[in-house]
Parts: structure tokens; sequence; C-alpha cells
């Protein structure tokens, strides 16, 4: 299975990763980080191709994506 990893302590809610996504996988949440960010939220996993876009794009290496076993 497919897991993509936000550390709260590095995002700083820029919501790249989330207008990168191709496949909509990833929203905003409500969760608010330590310093007052709005986090993004795994939403549809299901969707995910594992383009680990998400991951390439974010500035703050906030995201990680670990693609499934084959």
């Amino acid at each position: 299975m497919i897991e993509i990893v936000i550390n709260s302590n590095y995002c700083k809610g820029c919501s790249i990763c989330i207008d990168f996504c191709p496949r909509d996988v990833l929203q905003p949440s409500k969760e608010i980080n330590a310093k007052g960010y709005t986090l993004p939220e795994v939403v549809n996993i299901e969707a995910c191709t594992q383009c680990q876009l998400c991951e390439i794009v974010c500035p703050d290496l906030a995201i990680a994506v670990t693609p499934k076993n084959k």
C-alpha cells in the first residue's frame, strides 16, 4: 500500500503539492501546525499513481511518498 506522509513540522501550508497533484489526492485540511499553517491532507489515496510530484515540488521537503511493494 502506498503511503503519503506529511511532516507537519516542515510544512508551511503553501498548497503547491495540492495544486500539482494530477489526481486530486490532496486537499487542504482543517489541521493547523504549530506555526499556524494549514496542512494538506490525503483524501483520495486510491487515485494516487505514485508519480511523486507532490514530493518533488514541495519546497520544504515536507512530503514523502512511499511506493507500493511490487
